[in-house]
């Protein structure tokens, strides 16, 4: 018997690729960069945590990350992408719902986020169950 998607999500995944589509047929957009850093964890016991950031943010000038500049903190969070919050996995159809409890992105909070999941050896695909809003155009991501 084939083991459940539900438990081969379980653990870490190191991010390689994010990819947005455009759905009026524009090329694809990579707003994390073409090498992005991240990781996107699943726990047994039903939370997920999602982390995605261009590379080499540069630093603050600052140790004390209370006291950035607002231009400091718009680059850090123009240039990042974070939440988490409960998750389910519906087996039938492969779509993994992410319950986002905190985001960075404020919107995001209190909402559902679906995405269509497979797994291929020791890659996670995730991709968008609908078109999001990103750079002023619905995409696919």
């Amino acid at each position: 018997m084939a083991e459940k998607l539900h438990d081969q999500l379980i653990g870490a995944w190191e991010l390689v690729s994010y990819v947005e589509k455009p759905l009026n047929g524009s090329p694809p957009n990579y707003p994390m960069g073409e090498r992005p850093m991240g990781i996107i964890m699943y726990t047994p016991d039903g939370y997920m945590s999602a982390q995605l950031m261009r590379p080499n943010p540069g630093h603050f000038a600052s140790r004390d990350w209370f006291k950035a500049t607002p231009e400091e903190y718009q680059r850090a969070a123009s240039t990042y992408f974070a939440y988490a919050g409960a998750f389910q996995v519906e087996e039938e159809k492969k779509i993994v719902t992410h319950f986002v409890l905190v985001s960075l992105f404020p919107n995001w909070i209190g909402q559902k986020q679906q995405r269509i999941a497979s797994i291929e050896g020791d890659l996670l695909h995730l991709s968008t169950a609908s078109p999001i809003q990103s750079g002023g155009q619905s995409v696919n991501a």
